[in-house]
């Protein structure tokens, strides 16, 4: 007996196949079935998450640091120290991440079209 549906979803592919070699571009379901196409991100709610991350970070840290000096005997100086690090290396990243788009926006902005 034979499958149709993957004989379908073949025939899919060569249609889409087909169009993009045209210059049409075929919607993704056409080529992967009965797959759906990735949900897309918006970048700048990405990034203002990740920032507001780093943000809450360094303020438990912070606040963290700041109970321990006034000698709240809950808190550790080991959890002090290992929130401070985990605040400082987020900061870090970020910093790096700022540093790559600027660069790849200057790089993009100096090209010649």
């Amino acid at each position: 007996m034979i499958d149709t549906s993957r004989i379908d979803a073949m025939v899919a592919q060569l249609k889409a196949a087909a169009a993009r070699a045209q210059g049409n571009v075929a919607p993704i379901e056409s080529i992967t079935g009965s797959e759906k196409p990735a949900t897309r991100v918006d970048f700048a709610s990405v990034l203002k998450n990740s920032l507001d991350e780093v943000n809450a970070s360094q303020e438990k840290a912070g606040k963290m640091s700041q109970s321990f000096s006034m000698g709240d005997d809950n808190i550790n100086l080991s959890d002090v120290m290992i929130a401070m690090q985990k605040a400082s290396i987020s900061f870090q990243t970020s910093v790096q991440v700022r540093n790559k788009l600027v660069s790849a926006y200057r790089d993009i902005m100096t090209m010649q079209v």
